[in-house]
């Protein structure tokens, strides 16, 4: 069984939006070292588009992936299941995920791989409400934001972790990893 990741960004005080965040070489290398623990991403609508907007090749000028950005290249390769009610169809080397979410995420699951990945809040937040994450990583930038949302807001239940690892880095960002307690 492929075990499913969770992985996000967020400053000392909690904000995840990416835009309350610099975004440096170190930081895009450690990201794709993320993607590339996994064999598929699993994003919701938005984080879908967010990340096709920003990251696909444009197919009007032909454009070819920056091949210096180790993350542009494992985004652009990486399978992606979108869950969405919203969108009739995607493209991007992705897939649409329709009906109960437990079911199709558990499926994708117990598929042979490395395993999948995920960010963002509102998916997250309904898979951790499932019980599906294996995972959590918070790479907490030393920032603070002093606004913006928070990671799993509204969540209905506690989940305790513990933590697995721990790596630190030249900017001060840290990342933590976490795995629910049994």
């Amino acid at each position: 069984m492929r075990p499913l990741r969770y992985s996000i960004n967020v400053t000392l005080d909690g904000c995840c939006d990416h835009r309350a965040m610099e975004g440096s070489e170190e930081m895009h290398r450690r990201a794709a070292e993320t993607l590339a623990r996994a064999d598929g991403l699993l994003f919701g609508r938005v984080i879908y588009q967010m990340m096709e907007s920003a990251w696909r090749p444009s197919a009007q000028t032909d454009e070819i992936v920056d091949q210096t950005d180790p993350f542009a290249v494992t985004i652009d390769a990486a399978k992606k299941y979108v869950v969405s009610s919203t969108l009739d169809r995607v493209d991007w080397n992705a897939e649409l995920l329709r009906g109960d979410l437990g079911t199709a995420v558990t499926q994708l699951k117990q598929e042979p791989g490395k395993g999948l990945l995920t960010g963002g809040m509102m998916l997250p937040l309904a898979l951790a409400e499932l019980g599906l994450i294996d995972e959590y990583e918070f790479v907490v930038h030393p920032r603070l934001a002093g606004r913006g949302p928070t990671v799993f807001a509204g969540l209905s239940k506690h989940v305790d972790l513990k933590l697995v690892d721990r790596q630190e880095y030249a900017s001060g960002a840290v990342a933590l990893r976490y795995e629910p307690r049994s």
